[in-house]
C-alpha cells in the first residue's frame, strides 16, 4: 500500500485501531510495522495530540484518538461512496456492512441476506449480529436494522416492518407459580425485563377500551429479546417480547401466551437506517429496497424469501 496524504494516514490509523496492534495493521496494509508506527507518529505530531496509548500488551485509544477515529471512518466512507457512485454506474458491488439485533437477525435478516447475495453476487455482505447500537455516521455500518421510535438524526430511515408484543411463560413456570388472569396479578410474579435505556419500565394493557400500564418487577433483566425468550422457556419467569421472537415456541407449546384479552395491540416499528443522499452506493440502495420488498411488514417478522 502506498500512503499518500491525510486520507492515507487516516486509513492506516483506522486499521491500527481496529486491529489493536501495529504488526497486524502492517500485515493487512502490506507495510512494515515501523512504517505504520512512523505514520501514526506523524499524524499525532501534526495534530499536536496523543491518539494512542502504547504498552507492551495492548494499544488503546485516547479520547482524542476516539474522536479522530470517528471522523476518519466517516471521511473514508464518504470518499469510498463518492468514488463508487462515479465508477459503479449504478451496478451494485463492493462490501456492504449490515448490523442487526441478534434474535431478529438470526430469524429474519439471515434468510434475506442469503437471498440478496444470490441476486447480487458482486456485493459482499458483512453481517454483524448484536444488540449494541453501531455508529453509522462513524463508519461502523452501512445499514443498521433498528427497532422502536428513532431519535432525530441526519441519517435516512425507511420502515421495513413492525412487530407486535406478547406476554409469555412456560407451562412449567405456570404450573409452579400459577397463571395470571388479570394484569394486576403480575405483581405476584417474576417478570423478565429489558435493561436497555429506551425500555419502558411499565407494561401496557387495555381493558374495556381504556389503555393503562403497570409497573412490573423481577430478578432478571437483559438486553436481548432472544435471551429473554430463553429465560422464559427455562421457567425463570414471565416475559413481554416481540411476537417474532417466540412464534415457534408458541406454535410448539414451549411457551404459552398470557393476558391476550388485555393486549393493547401496540406495534414496534422496524427501520433500515443508513446514510442517504446522492452519493449513496448502489449496493445500499438495492439492499434497502430488497428489505422493504421481502420483509414481512407486520406482527410476525419471518421474511418472504424469493425463489433463487
Amino acid at each position: 500500500m502506498e500512503v499518500n496524504g491525510r486520507s492515507g494516514e487516516m486509513e492506516v490509523f483506522a486499521r491500527v485501531a481496529e486491529a489493536g496492534s501495529f504488526s497486524a495493521a502492517a500485515r493487512a496494509l502490506g507495510l512494515t510495522p515501523s512504517a505504520v508506527s512512523r505514520i501514526v507518529a506523524r499524524t499525532e505530531q501534526r495534530l499536536g495530540a496523543r491518539l494512542l496509548l502504547r504498552t507492551t500488551r495492548a494499544i488503546t485509544l485516547t479520547p482524542e484518538g476516539e474522536a479522530y477515529l470517528r471522523g476518519a471512518r466517516r471521511i473514508l466512507a464518504d470518499l469510498s461512496e463518492v468514488e463508487e457512485a462515479i465508477t459503479d454506474q449504478g451496478v451494485p458491488r463492493g462490501r456492504l456492512r449490515v448490523s442487526a439485533a441478534l434474535g431478529h437477525g438470526r430469524l429474519s435478516v439471515v434468510p434475506l441476506v442469503a437471498a440478496f447475495s444470490a441476486r447480487y453476487p458482486e456485493v459482499t455482505v458483512d453481517l454483524a449480529l448484536g444488540d449494541e447500537v453501531v455508529d453509522i455516521l462513524g463508519g461502523q455500518a452501512d445499514v443498521a436494522i433498528r427497532f422502536g421510535v428513532l431519535p432525530d438524526s441526519s441519517l435516512s430511515a425507511r420502515q421495513i416492518g413492525a412487530t407486535g408484543q406478547v406476554i409469555v411463560a412456560s407451562p412449567d413456570y405456570l404450573a409452579r407459580c400459577g397463571t395470571p388472569q388479570q394484569p394486576e396479578d403480575l405483581g405476584a410474579h417474576n417478570c423478565l425485563r429489558f435493561n436497555f435505556r429506551r425500555a419502558a419500565p411499565d407494561w401496557p394493557f387495555r381493558r374495556d377500551g381504556q389503555a393503562f400500564s403497570l409497573k412490573i418487577a423481577g430478578n432478571i433483566a437483559c438486553s436481548s429479546g432472544e435471551a429473554l425468550a430463553q429465560f422464559a422457556r427455562l421457567g425463570a419467569g414471565i416475559a413481554r417480547i416481540g411476537r417474532f421472537s417466540v412464534a415457534d415456541d408458541l406454535a410448539s407449546g414451549r411457551l404459552l401466551p398470557l393476558l391476550e384479552d388485555f393486549n393493547p395491540g401496540d406495534l414496534e416499528p422496524i427501520h433500515a437506517v443508513f446514510v442517504g443522499g446522492a452519493a449513496m452506493p448502489a449496493r445500499v440502495r438495492v439492499f434497502v429496497d430488497f428489505l422493504i420488498e421481502h420483509h414481512q411488514p407486520y406482527h410476525w417478522c419471518q421474511p418472504t424469501v424469493p425463489a433463487a
